[in-house]
């Protein structure tokens, strides 16, 4: 889908830190966490909420009271006339509610939309599902979180399977994967450079609250591993006769994440003259099956396309790369450099909350464009179902 008219504020597209899953963020709803995150953000921007007329949430994991979705949500910011949809696309779920909001704006129906991405796959939930025929009435369960992981109905196959199944088909061997993974790993790094400066720019903090009127500040990401060449030559495949390891692969995580999405004219005025992220293009794709890592080139050539743009007309491009082989694959396919790719970090080493993850990695991409002085960016990453999700954005004045 080509974009004309979308764009988001430069400072008003932001991040929680990730944490692992069953680590500081595990107790708490997702719902609670955009709400306390979003709110913050927008506090400290200086933003007139009474503006934001539509809101789009993003979730892919249940959680208490979260039929009401979106609308309660929206009462608990004190946009009490704002309502719109609760959005799951697997992990391309992100740049699902990014084209959600842009088409809100681009038909003039919406003139300010907020986007907020949240999920947690700590203490996942126990699906019960009532089946009157079975020997004794027993029901039916299904772990929300564990179980997708494990199979792809479609297919039969899982999520790790469908990198192996990449990694076989072009040849690509354990060194070549630890590389990668080190490589994303020492990017990170140079995000927490001068006391995490660049960090800074996006990640809000989150207030856990706890008992008895005491809350937890989670300022960090939890839960990231050191990581050396000779670490992760030493770990065991993941499965056997494989060449991806834990090492290689991220791993789930909670978090939130968002932006707010409204015309370019307004954005410069939301922005304080620090200049807009001009929304480009969103495109989705998918693959053959039990091939997802490879999903994220169609859906990057896609959006690239609607943009009428080509691939060495970008400047960066941030990944959701659940494994290394992901970009692997992409850098190969595209001769886009793995250099310039996820220049500091990506989920690969910070970890997965499936939802907000392709947006944290969008606000990244904003910013280290900024830092440069602006330019044209990509985010594309794959999703359940062999598919994926990309986004283009160009950052200017």
């Amino acid at each position: 889908m080509k974009l004309d008219k979308a764009a988001i504020p430069l400072g008003l597209a932001w991040s929680s830190p990730f944490a692992r899953w069953q680590g500081p963020l595990a107790e708490m709803s997702s719902l609670d966490l955009a709400v306390d995150v979003t709110a913050r953000r927008l506090a400290t921007a200086g933003l007139d909420t009474g503006r934001i007329d539509g809101l789009v949430l993003g979730m892919t994991v249940p959680q208490p009271t979260s039929f009401y979705g979106a609308p309660t949500v929206a009462a608990r910011l004190g946009l009490d006339a704002v309502t719109g949809p609760m959005i799951a696309q697997a992990c391309a779920t992100s740049a699902a509610i990014v084209q959600a909001a842009a088409v809100q704006i681009e038909s003039g129906a919406q003139e300010v939309t907020l986007a907020v991405a949240a999920d947690r796959t700590s203490n996942g939930p126990l699906m019960i599902y009532p089946s009157a025929s079975r020997p004794g009435g027993a029901p039916v369960t299904e772990h929300w979180v564990l179980d997708p992981m494990r199979q792809d109905p479609a297919t039969g196959q899982s999520m790790l399977d469908t990198g192996e199944n990449v990694a076989a088909d072009e040849g690509y061997t354990r060194q070549e994967i630890d590389e990668v993974t080190l490589l994303r790993y020492e990017q990170y790094r140079a995000a927490l450079a001068g006391d995490r400066a660049f960090q800074r720019r996006y990640l809000v903090e989150a207030h856990v609250p706890g008992r008895r009127g005491a809350v937890t500040v989670v300022a960090e990401d939890h839960g990231v591993y050191d990581t050396s060449a000779e670490g992760l030559a030493k770990l065991a495949p993941a499965s056997p006769d494989g060449v991806i390891t834990y090492g290689s692969q991220t791993h789930p995580a909670d978090g939130t994440a968002g932006m707010v999405v409204t015309s370019a004219g307004l954005a410069r005025e939301m922005s304080g003259g620090a200049g807009v992220a001009r929304l480009l293009a969103v495109a989705f794709a998918r693959v053959e099956p039990a091939r997802m890592p490879k999903a994220p080139v169609p859906a990057a050539r896609a959006a690239l396309d609607d943009a009428g743009l080509d691939i060495t007309d970008i400047d960066l491009v941030t990944t959701h790369n659940p494994f290394a082989v992901n970009d692997l694959y992409f850098a190969r396919q595209t001769g886009f450099p793995l250099e310039r790719m996820n220049p500091y970090g990506s989920s690969l080493i910070y970890g997965h909350p499936q939802g907000p993850t392709g947006a944290r990695a969008i606000a990244e991409l904003i910013e280290a464009l900024r830092e440069r002085g602006g330019g044209r960016g990509l985010f594309t990453g794959c999703a359940a179902g062999d598919s994926a999700g990309a986004v283009v954005v160009e950052v200017t004045d």
